[in-house]
């Protein structure tokens, strides 16, 4: 395996070589010819070069602290390994070379404005090389149940839950329905055992004990045990001693072509014991809202204010945060072992639990927030004579809504007697906000009359999610989704949305979690809820009119045509055209696998899994968002799935990737990003996606302990060297 894996990287290296070769001839725009590079007083730039030569498609990273709050910006080399790293704040920073088959070079001291050549060093040996790897190369080392020993058979036997009926639904738990929907496998942090957790007889044992460290430790347990505890802890243990033993991934490409063009800068926020779930920087209908303006993030169990980043000044800050019930619970301190990193200390104290923050037209930013404790007041239950109530009564409410307003730093509660999750505005003259995490239902605000009004019932709604499957095209009585059909009566379908994305055309679209999931579109109707439907599509899993197989959504957004896209847990990105359905899209038929022609999949950018055979990857991106207003530079209604296992953006253009790979600090993990126009006769400098750090260890990542979430700005210049 090191052999191969070496051999594969020197096959990297000739072809770059030949690349190299082929290339002298070109010039970039605005730059000298020969091997020089023209820079302006707040640019660093020059060659980067190794004992092999011109190193082409390698990191330069810059840092510094002398800001308010640690600066980053990294660019890559062009094919004649030349950088530019342009408008950088005065400051001294340290700048080093990263790559593939390299090691880092020394880091040396630089300030803006002065030309300066780099010394790349070639990894003295595989090993070596591979510590920059990203965590999905280290993860698809994984070896897999093989599919014959599906379904389980414990306790005892094959030491498989009986629950779990395939190798696919496997690795949907491993995946993106538990492990790495929290955080990467694969990192430094998760491939070795660290020494603090103690001496143990056997790797399963070390990981037995690993599972219930820290404040997360019942839901990995209990995540373990749903697939058969002592399998799943054999596998761990293998992945991690073969690993151990000298085993090693293939080698990862360099970045070639557009992902050359990519400049990112990171700024910390938070502080080291919160983790981010989401940032948001402008409105998704007006991505020239807040042009230059601050960034928010949310901090989902971990503590209880907004972080915020000014990037024109570096500065960050905090919006503290309320609920309107002080009885409201915080984060469950509970641990069943101490934490290797934090001991006993309960690092995570939320009684906010923000998830998701989005702004509005007039600039605040609203959020899905615990105000109160879960148990719903008298107008959200049975009878109650809200026409939501009467439709589907809710007794429980886990998450809410808050508003914050940067103008009058006013901080506004709502009590929403659907649960919260995700948000997003509706393109109505309502400036409806929709959300998700609703259980069974789907529930929405009705901004307009709240601010009209101020009256949160009557400005608030919820519908369960009907199927007409009797096809007469309207909302009637229906059966539960434990009955059988009638023909006279529509069904519920009993699941709701974790993605939430309103359509042009007025229709909302969701993704369902579980196995094999689905993708839902409602169409509120005329009067909602007693005129909304639903039609449900699931991933084309076990079909035989499918020509490849995907499972498990995860999140999804849908783009200007009507087309959703989704992340799978199968590895792939997936679209979803129902205008492509040949087969009714109501009636007792269509439950679900009633349309494989409307999907079509993409697989992820990374190597297998170990004993899978099927198409997918690795890769299993936590969500998908559309860059509607082509905010990136790469186009609009772009797909672009947020690569947890990749440690980086994964851009689908014209049907291929584009890998925008965040190289420092390695284990990047986002969960979200948006798009924001702060100037759109500023060319490239005028326009870039923002993303946070989202995973809940960022002390996995390569700094460790003390690691605190990012923000990161991925811009797309017109050529590795344009400033």
């Amino acid at each position: 395996m090191k052999t191969m894996s070496w051999l594969y990287a020197g096959a990297v290296a000739i072809g770059i070589a030949l690349l190299l070769s082929a290339s002298q001839a070109s010039i970039h725009a605005g730059q000298p010819a020969g091997g020089t590079v023209a820079i302006d007083a707040d640019d660093i730039g020059g060659l980067v070069s190794s004992a092999n030569g011109p190193e082409a498609g390698v990191w330069v990273i810059a840092e510094t602290k002398d800001l308010p709050t640690k600066f980053v910006k990294i660019v890559v080399t062009d094919d004649r390994g030349r950088y530019l790293l342009p408008d950088l704040p005065r400051a001294s920073y340290n700048v080093w070379v990263r790559g593939y088959g390299l090691v880092d070079s020394p880091k040396v001291q630089a300030t803006p404005g002065k030309a300066m050549n780099l010394t790349a060093v070639v990894a003295p040996n595989p090993r070596a090389a591979a510590e920059y790897y990203p965590a999905g190369y280290w993860f698809s080392l994984i070896r897999v149940p093989e599919k014959g020993d599906f379904p389980g058979n414990a306790p005892g036997g094959n030491g498989i839950s009986p629950n779990i009926k395939s190798q696919s639904e496997w690795i949907r738990s491993v995946k993106s329905g538990g492990c790495t929907a929290c955080h990467q496998l694969g990192t430094k942090g998760t491939r070795e055992i660290p020494k603090q957790l103690g001496t143990f007889h056997t790797s399963a044992e070390a990981w037995e004990r690993r599972i219930q460290s820290g404040q997360a430790g019942a839901q990995m347990t209990g995540g373990l045990n749903a697939m058969g505890k002592d399998r799943a802890l054999a596998m761990f243990a293998d992945w991690t001693d073969r690993i151990a033993k000298g085993e090693l991934p293939p080698a990862p490409p360099r970045p070639q072509g557009l992902e050359r063009n990519v400049v990112i800068t990171q700024w910390d926020w938070a502080d080291p014991k919160a983790y981010l779930h989401d940032e948001v920087s402008t409105d998704r209908r007006n991505p020239t809202l807040n042009a230059n303006g601050l960034i928010y993030g949310s901090l989902e169990l971990s503590a209880d204010y907004l972080p915020v980043l000014d990037p024109v000044r570096n500065t960050i800050s905090q919006v503290k945060l309320t609920v309107r019930d002080p009885s409201t619970p915080p984060t469950s301190p509970k641990m069943p072992a101490p934490s290797p990193y934090w001991g006993d200390e309960a690092i995570w104290t939320s009684k906010n639990n923000v998830h998701n923050p989005m702004f509005d037209e007039k600039g605040r930013v609203w959020i899905t927030s615990a105000v109160r404790p879960a148990a719903n007041p008298d107008f959200c239950k049975e009878g109650s004579t809200h026409p939501s109530a009467k439709q589907y009564p809710l007794a429980v409410s886990g998450r809410q809504l808050a508003v914050y307003d940067p103008k009058t730093k006013q901080l506004t509660h709502i009590s929403t007697c659907f649960g919260t999750h995700h948000l997003m505005f509706a393109e109505d003259a309502n400036k409806t906000l929709w959300t998700s995490g609703g259980g069974q239902v789907v529930g929405w605000l009705n901004t307009k009359m709240f601010d009209e009004t101020h009256d949160e019932v009557k400005s608030q709604g919820w519908t369960a999610l009907i199927m007409d499957t009797n096809g007469n095209g309207k909302r009637d009585a229906y059966v539960e989704p434990n009955q059988p059909l009638d023909p006279t009566k529509d069904k519920r379908y009993g699941n709701a949305f974790y993605a939430v994305a309103p359509a042009p055309d007025g229709s909302i679209w969701g993704s369902v979690l579980g196995f094999p999931g689905a993708v839902v579109r409602l169409n509120p109707g005329s009067n909602p809820p007693e005129t909304t439907l639903v039609e449900v599509y699931e991933p084309p899993y076990n079909n035989p009119k499918a020509p490849v197989q995907g499972y498990s959504p995860r999140g999804g957004d849908v783009d200007r045509n009507g087309v959703y896209w989704t992340a799978l847990a199968s590895g792939h990105l997936a679209s979803f055209d129902r205008r492509k359905c040949k087969g009714p899209l109501n009636g007792p038929t269509a439950t679900g696998q009633h349309c494989p022609e409307g999907w079509t999949l993409y697989p992820e950018p990374l190597p297998q899994l170990k004993g899978v055979t099927e198409s997918g990857s690795a890769e299993a991106s936590y969500y998908t968002w559309v860059d509607w207003h082509d905010t990136l530079g790469l186009g609009a209604n772009v797909p672009i799935d947020t690569g947890n296992a990749s440690e980086g953006l994964l851009v689908l253009k014209d049907g291929k990737w584009v890998v925008l790979r965040v190289p420092y600090p390695t284990g990047f993990y986002t969960k979200w990003m948006d798009g924001r126009i702060d100037d759109p006769k500023a060319g490239w400098k005028g326009r870039g996606l923002w993303a946070t750090v989202s995973t809940r260890t960022p002390f996995h990542m390569e700094t460790g302990r003390g690691t605190t979430s990012k923000v990161m700005h991925f811009q797309m210049r017109p050529d590795p060297l344009a400033k």
